[in-house]
């Protein structure tokens, strides 16, 4: 039997979390006594070291917020921790140095840049400036870049992975970094704070605590006000091992920071300053290896208890320095009696050495024996962990079954490594192994076979691991379902760098949504986010809706696009869809939706908008506004869950380019039909040219295309450009509406509506009656004819002096055009040749949401009430 070998915790070479007493519980005393053996306060949370301090600047407690009247406080010297003396007693909050230790099932997180608000470092309670601040992109945990290898491994879990089955979820709390003005739940006083880290929130419902109040909160989570929108964790599964979190969550990882390149390292190993030096620790080897040291900053003149005291705090340890020591390079200890410096001399005067170590490694003494914490692998278990001796001859087994002896269960031993080593307790099951990867970039309207072929043409897959579960021949995608983790991980790394026909593949990890657990009456919600539209508001917006829903129901558009989302949803029998973007953007999401619809359980969800781009013509009509403006995103999910359900016409544009004579008859094809969709309008002349103008500008310089202010000059510089322009439109085209010939006025310009709002809210079509024409409805399966003159009379519309000249209104268009000429459908412009066009209803109308006039209902009064519908009160860094 294989023998046990004292584990590793944190880095190799040190041991905070087995080297503990017998219990948890003493392991906690232990904890409180070390590093800051020599302090006289202790509190009942595990870890912290308290020591009375003279304060010399206004201060408030981390515990209750309050500000601290008079000159004494008292603050932990491993975390900074900051307290009134009658807090004390009531401190709840795990100090640093043990927080990873008390959760019971570890979660990545997700770090990535920080936002733009003022926010506080989770580990050592600072206040964050500058480059080095970061934030998990799933949950509200922010931290210097520095400090994010000692955060707590505490993110949320947001599915299931085979081995950890949930039924009810329960609060996910979060300290610090909630709005000044939050009310605790249980006594109603302020309990948050803009000064310091303080205060309680959870991450599913919003509920908002104190720190010592928090713990008499029931612990199931009723999900607050956002309930019928979010999917549940227990809905969701997805086998991530070999996985990133990022991956899992289709987070791009150009978003994270290199936390081994931050400028701390910069330092020189040595600083010498007036009393002061510093020193470069590494924590065991694997450390050195990675190149991830501490800066010690020490006395010149210091023992080396201390020495090793100070570097014990810096890589928040709790234990107790004499079962520690420092090595140089040489691996030579620094004896119990040594100063550091002195060199020998007879008066033991301090002076620098002259060969300096490059790097000093922090190493755990030998012992006879070890204590190895063993955590229970399931959830609904009484204690955290049990605490086991053992020697050089101990045994796996052995280990077994002393923990069956204390646990009563049949298990078997695994382990994982997060931020420390770990061992676990699991039950004894078969997992299978389910790993769906999509793959988009490939030839369009091939078979399945074809699919097949070109995958192991590029991929090499292996038949009997891969299948083919769905097809999206119109997307050029495939779903594959891999039942081995090495082959998945194969496949996804290699179709990232693979080529298909000159295309990029795409690889992403689907996770299921196990529809027969999704909660009766619900309607989950798909968010589709185009973070290129907006300037920085659509990633902050990304960021907002993964931290106030679960991460798997938001998707990055320019991760895939829509097909992703839609495809995870594709068994949910009723779920809306909230897209932020431009019409654009609008228009992508609704031409894959109905490309793919007959492949839904839900096939026409109704679809929000949230407007991102530079005209936002439809959101304007939904009342959703000219553009977003910073908005709370819960407020937003607020209004998606009270919006009405409207429905909208769609139609299909057909370009059949092709050689007209001067007599009018079509003479062979210039090149393929084309097919589009148009949901808002379609233009032919001025208007269109405007358009390409703009589109040439921004393909040119697409960096200075991130504000409407800016987009709306370029539009505003190109027309004046098109001053003395002249085009005589009448004289290059036929119109046919309903069949009927339409006589042209001579205009410059010919613009289909299909809603009430052109140019950036303009009103073309007019609001004066006419009995010639009903009036205008996006259902009405109706197409407003409109022509303009010019340039000043697009101005002059758009400044609402006056309107378009109504040409006809009908349901099918037919249009002949001699010349090539600009056109645009949804702002999307090209040249179009010569041939016919011809416009008709594109099948179902589809159902969009459009946002209710009457406010927002006020929250209810009832303390039972506001814990089940109690919305977010964190603005997340929006």
């Amino acid at each position: 039997m294989t023998a046990i070998a004292p584990a590793a915790a944190g880095t190799t070479g040190s041991k905070n979390s087995i080297m503990e007493s017998a219990s948890p519980l003493s392991g906690r005393k232990k904890a409180q006594q070390s590093p800051g053996s020599r302090s006289r306060y202790h509190v009942s949370a595990p870890g912290h070291c308290f020591r009375k301090v003279t304060l010399t600047k206004p201060t408030f407690c981390h515990n209750c917020s309050d500000f601290i009247w008079g000159l004494i406080g008292f603050i932990c010297e491993v975390c900074n921790f900051m307290c009134h003396e009658k807090c004390l007693k009531t401190v709840r909050t795990a100090c640093s140095c043990m927080a990873p230790t008390l959760v019971q099932i570890p979660v990545a997180h997700c770090f990535g840049p920080a936002g733009q608000k003022k926010r506080f470092c989770c580990v050592c309670r600072k206040h964050l400036e500058g480059n080095t601040a970061i934030r998990c992109e799933v949950c509200e945990l922010h931290a210097h870049s520095e400090c994010a290898a000692f955060s707590c491994g505490d993110c949320r879990l947001c599915h299931q992975d085979g081995s950890q089955d949930f039924d009810t979820l329960h609060h996910h709390w979060r300290e610090g970094n909630i709005p000044s003005g939050a009310r605790c739940e249980v006594c109603r006083r302020t309990c948050g704070s803009s000064d310091v880290l303080a205060g309680m929130r959870c991450e599913w419902c919003g509920m908002t605590t104190h720190a010592a109040c928090y713990v008499i909160v029931p612990p199931e989570c009723g999900l607050g006000r956002l309930r019928s929108m979010l999917l549940h964790p227990a809905c969701v599964r997805i086998c991530s091992r070999n996985f990133s979190k990022m991956h899992c969550y289709r987070i791009s990882e150009s978003c994270q920071n290199d936390l081994g390149k931050d400028g701390i390292q910069k330092i020189s190993v040595f600083l010498q300053t007036s009393g002061k030096q510093v020193l470069k620790v590494f924590d065991g080897d694997d450390a050195v290896k990675r190149s991830h040291f501490r800066l010690v900053s020490i006395p010149r003149i210091t023992k080396n208890e201390e020495v090793v005291e100070s570097a014990l705090r810096t890589f928040y340890i709790p234990d107790d320095s004499l079962d520690y020591e420092l090595q140089d390079n040489g691996q030579q200890a620094l004896h119990s009696n040594d100063i550091l410096n002195r060199n020998g001399t007879p008066d033991e005067k301090a002076i620098f050495k002259e060969n300096v170590p490059e790097a000093w490694l922090l190493r755990a003494k030998p012992q006879d024996t070890e204590v190895l914490k063993v955590y229970a692998g399931w959830l609904k278990v009484g204690v955290a962990y049990i605490s086991i001796s053992i020697s050089k001859n101990s045994t796996v087994d052995s280990v077994i079954n002393e923990v069956l002896t204390q646990l009563g269960r049949q298990v078997q031993l695994t382990s994982r490594q997060m931020n420390q080593t770990r061992f676990y307790i699991v039950e004894s099951r078969k997992q299978v192994v389910q790993v769906n990867l999509l793959l988009e970039g490939l030839p369009v309207q091939l078979s399945k076979e074809e699919y097949t072929n070109l995958l192991q043409e590029h991929l090499a897959i292996k038949s009997h691991l891969v299948t083919i579960t769905h097809v999206y021949g119109s997307q050029g995608a495939v779903v594959v379902q891999i039942t081995c983790f090495s082959e998945a991980e194969r496949i996804y790394m290699l179709a990232k760098d693979t080529s298909v026909s000159n295309q990029q593949l795409t690889s992403l990890v689907i996770p299921e949504i196990m529809h027969n657990k999704l909660p009766k009456g619900g309607s989950p919600l798909l968010v589709f986010v185009n973070p290129k539209s907006g300037g920085l508001k659509g990633q902050e917006l990304l960021y907002g809706f993964r931290k106030l829903l679960n991460p798997h129901q938001v998707f990055d558009m320019t991760n895939g696009g829509p097909l992703p989302g839609l495809h995870t949803f594709r068994e949910v029998p009723r779920f809306r869809v909230l897209v932020c973007g431009g019409d654009g953007t609008v228009g992508w999401v609704l031409g894959v939706l109905e490309a793919i619809r007959h492949k839904l359980v839900c096939p026409e969800p109704p679809i929000g908008i949230v407007p991102l781009g530079t005209g936002n013509d439809l959101a304007r009509i939904l009342r959703w506004g000219a553009g977003y403006s910073g908005e709370d995103p819960h407020h937003i999910l607020v209004s998606v869950d009270e919006a009405e359900e409207v429905q909208m016409d769609r139609w299909t544009i057909l370009l059949d380019a092709q050689e007209v004579t001067e007599d009018g008859k079509e003479n062979g094809f210039l090149e393929p039909p084309k097919i589009v969709q148009m949901n808002n309008y379609f233009g032919l002349g001025i208007d269109a040219e405007l358009s390409l103008d703009f589109h040439h500008a921004r393909e040119e310089e697409p960096g200075k295309f991130n504000s409407r202010f800016h987009n709306k000059g370029v539009y505003l510089k190109a027309g004046l450009q098109k001053l003395s322009h002249t085009r005589n439109l009448h004289k290059d085209l036929k119109l046919q509406v309903d069949k009927q010939e339409v006589e042209l006025p001579s205009i410059e310009g010919l613009i289909f509506l299909n809603i009430p709002s052109w140019g950036s809210g303009a009103d073309l079509w007019g609001s004066e009656g006419d009995s010639r024409y009903g009036k205008p409805r996006i259902d009405d399966g109706m197409l407003e004819v409109v022509g303009v003159t010019g340039v000043v009379h697009m101005g002059q519309v758009q400044g609402g002096m006056r309107s378009g000249i109504r040409l006809a209104q009908g349901n099918y268009v037919r249009i002949t055009v001699t010349k090539p000429i600009p056109v645009q459908v949804d702002g999307e412009p090209w040249i179009q040749a010569p041939g016919n066009i011809i416009i008709s209803a594109a099948g179902p109308k589809v159902r969009m949401l459009r946002k209710s006039k009457h406010k927002q209902k006020k929250q209810p009064a009832s303390l039972k009430e506001r814990r089940s519908e109690s919305p977010s009160s964190s603005d997340g860094g929006h």
